[in-house]
């Protein structure tokens, strides 16, 4: 029988044992009582002994060692209510311990879940579905729309959009040309495509990252309790004052009192309810803990190791800025693109309707739609002619003044990604792309510092330009690019070796890693995944920031172990010397370590933490909510201010003026307002509630350099709109990229302080 009812089992035949033995006492029938009492204690012996000879044979000394003895005297001594009471005792603490290992390990049910069951091969005859373990090398295989890839291969077909987050945790949709290898494992995100099989299913990429999960968890090496830990010290002293106590008084119940006192409980009662309480306080937190030993590995974790993608960042792509080409406003080129991007399910389509929808832009149906699958979108939106997508599908003339190449050339050193906007056949913007740095990223990495982490590394499958960005944005302190599920497990294993590691990661390239971890923690908020399923810690609310509190959570639950066994044992100790000198006997004994089990009861149980949810900074959510909306309602602005602090000076003279008086009514009546809002109300209400006597003095200043600059930008507007005396373009540009730089810092200060107070 398996521990998980084992010791349940026990618990329940010790507690009738016990009672029912006092109930035939009480009825004067001391022989059945007897009888009754030795019948649970022998069980309880005969447990322990079973088990003390599986560990002997493994090598290892238990503490139960101490509490086999205590029963064997009380049986041999007939003091069968005293077996029975320590009985008791024992399952007890075997019970509570095994509640802090129910959460089991679960099989990589997630990984074969995903994994395709048949396949499309087309033959001479036509196309015929067959199971994937059928497909053979040279077979052609029709891979369809949204469609997981069976085997590896290579590319058939003109071009395919590919899906590699799964294997790489590239974010972003790559496209693959004729003759490319293709791994299984990563999604057909577009048109139909043909692979010619170049290995069965079974020797895929994708089933070797399976087997690599599997192997990489199996050879971590097994929990050892901590309650053992102290075995080879109580054990010699225990049995070494229970000589001395019986050749100093000839007096062998003096024997029995001794170990009765000497049973381990504190030990076996105080890790595992301690254990039991961190795990969940950790639930509360919406931070899924497996068992004890996970909490307990959690504790001593010196080094980090943390995938890019879905775990520093978001995980999808996300508009950073609109840049115009000569005349044209941002917002406008973004309703002309995500108009047309409406009619396509690609994530870059998809993540320009969201950011449109995000800016409130009004959007309408397009007609005519071609799409030209890993190439972009055609259509008319407003009787225009619009396409969408890569530069060489968008652009039709080539003379555009190396504005277009110089647009590739700065994505390429943001290491973002950029779809062109053309009207009516002339190449019109630019919307760059990239997967954001989650907010609340560099905050948490300096938290994780501050509580003793020696390093951050930064394991990603992406290219090293960037990888190398998002790693500067976050501040890593040690970056590996480019690298294989393979290559993780062994940076994660050397890491290991060296001190206490944890990994954190999202994707299914990276089940392998978290399993080989010391403590592997697997971000699953959008539901259960291979990660989810390898790690030891899984953070169901997709915020990073929820590391800092799972380890704050775990140190505190093991200190508070360890402090009951060092208390329980010192009272137990202490006991002991009493009993030796003959003023304990063993009844009374086993009553006052039932007392001293209770204090490290109600101790252990402090690691639940409290046990209503902790108050808020003092603002609401809906006023923290509403804070944000505005933020977001003021991004059609800013990105205005954003794209005229790059080409104002190169704007007809006409134009500025319009754009600049326009641009200057916005920043007074949208933006200053907003920040003296902020100013009046905001700050004064958060100063309450952070330590410092004026803790946002920084930020105030920010607002007033703000009110400054666009005071600024208001007298130049002035004498810009009139003919003469009017100051140079190039001068309010220079404003405007100060304006500009200043607004995004402080929006992204004020964003990461939202995300601190919205501690949800």
């Amino acid at each position: 029988m398996s521990r998980r009812w084992l010791d349940p089992s026990l618990l329940l035949v010790c507690v009738l044992s016990l009672l029912l033995g006092g109930l035939v006492y009480a009825a004067q029938q001391p022989v059945w009582a007897a009888l009754i009492w030795a019948g649970g204690s022998a069980l309880m012996a005969v447990v322990l002994a079973v088990e003390m000879v599986q560990r002997l044979a493994r090598r290892e000394a238990g503490i139960d060692l101490i509490a086999l003895m205590s029963i064997g005297a009380a049986l041999a001594l007939e003091q069968l209510l005293v077996g029975a009471v320590v009985a008791l005792m024992l399952a007890t603490g075997r019970a509570l311990e095994t509640l802090s290992l129910r959460h089991a390990e679960r099989e990589l049910r997630a990984l074969i879940d995903r994994a395709p069951q048949r396949a499309w091969i087309q033959e001479q005859e036509g196309l015929r579905e067959v199971p994937v373990d059928a497909v053979r090398a040279g077979h052609r295989v029709l891979v369809r729309l949204g469609e997981i890839v069976p085997v590896d291969g290579y590319l058939q077909s003109e071009q395919a959009t590919l899906d590699e987050a799964a294997l790489t945790g590239e974010s972003l949709p790559v496209t693959r040309h004729a003759g490319e290898p293709v791994a299984s494992g990563v999604t057909n995100t577009g048109a139909p495509l043909l692979l010619l099989a170049t290995r069965t299913a079974a020797q895929s990429t994708y089933a070797g990252i399976v087997r690599l999960a599997e192997a990489a968890r199996q050879s971590r090496a097994p929990f050892v309790r901590l309650a053992d830990r102290y075995a080879l010290a109580l054990i010699p002293l225990t049995l070494l004052m229970a000589a001395l106590a019986w050749w100093a008084s000839g007096d062998v119940q003096r024997v029995l009192a001794v170990l009765v006192v000497a049973t381990p409980c504190p030990l076996i009662l105080a890790v595992p309810i301690a254990i039991i309480s961190g795990i969940s306080r950790a639930a509360r937190r919406n931070i899924l803990v497996r068992d004890g030993e996970v909490l307990e590995a959690l504790a001593g974790v010196r080094q980090v190791f943390l995938d890019k993608t879905g775990t520093l960042t978001s995980g999808h792509a996300q508009l950073q800025s609109i840049e115009v080409r000569g005349q044209g406003a941002p917002l406008q080129m973004l309703q002309l693109a995500a108009s047309l991007a409406q009619s396509s399910t690609h994530p870059i389509a998809q993540a320009i309707v969201h950011a449109a929808r995000l800016r409130n832009v009004t959007l309408t149906a397009a007609q005519q739609v071609e799409e030209s699958p890993g190439q972009g979108l055609a259509g008319v939106v407003h009787g225009k002619a619009v396409r969408l997508g890569a530069l060489a599908y968008v652009q039709q003339e080539k003379d555009d003044g190396h504005w277009a190449q110089e647009r590739l050339q700065q994505l390429d050193y943001l290491a973002n990604s950029g779809s062109f906007v053309a009207v009516d056949g002339e190449l019109k913007a630019v919307l760059r792309l990239a997967d954001d740095l989650r907010r609340e990223t560099p905050q948490t990495l300096r938290r994780l510092r501050a509580r003793g982490i020696d390093k951050v590394v930064m394991l990603t499958g992406d290219r090293p330009e960037t990888a190398e960005m998002v790693a500067l944005a976050a501040g890593i302190d040690e970056l590996r690019s480019g690298l294989s599920p393979e290559d993780k497990i062994r940076l994660v294993q050397e890491g290991c070796r060296t001190a206490p590691s944890l990994m954190v990661g999202d994707g299914i390239n990276d089940a392998p890693a978290l399993a080989a971890a010391d403590v592997g923690v697997a971000m699953g908020a959008s539901g259960v995944t291979a990660s989810a399923q390898a790690a030891g810690v899984v953070l169901l609310v997709d915020r990073l920031d929820r590391l800092v509190e799972a380890l704050d959570i775990a140190r505190h639950a093991v200190y508070i172990a360890r402090q009951g066994v060092w208390v329980g044992m010192s009272l137990s100790l202490l006991a002991m010397v009493v009993a030796a000198a003959g003023y304990l006997p063993a009844l009374l004994g086993a009553v006052l370590q039932e007392g001293i089990d209770l204090l490290i009861i109600v101790n252990a149980l402090r690691a639940l933490g409290p046990l209503t949810a902790r108050q808020r900074s003092g603002l609401a959510v809906e006023d923290l909510d509403r804070l944000q909306d505005e933020h977001r309602q003021l991004d059609g602005l800013l990105t205005e201010l954003s794209q005229m602090a790059c080409d104002f000076a190169k704007r007809p003279i006409e134009q500025a003026r319009a754009d600049l008086g326009r641009l200057v009514t916005g920043l007074h009546d949208l933006l200053e307002r907003h920040e003296r809002d902020d100013e009046r109300r905001l700050y004064p209400l958060l100063s309450r509630f952070m330590p410092g006597e004026d803790p946002l003095s920084a930020m105030s200043h920010t607002h007033r350099e703000i009110f400054r600059l666009i005071h600024l930008l208001s007298c130049m507007n002035h004498d810009f709109s009139q003919a003469a005396a009017s100051p140079s373009a190039d001068d309010i540009q220079h404003q405007l990229i100060r304006l500009d730089t200043l607004a995004k810092l402080h929006f992204d200060q004020e964003e990461a302080l939202y995300r601190y107070l919205d501690q949800r």
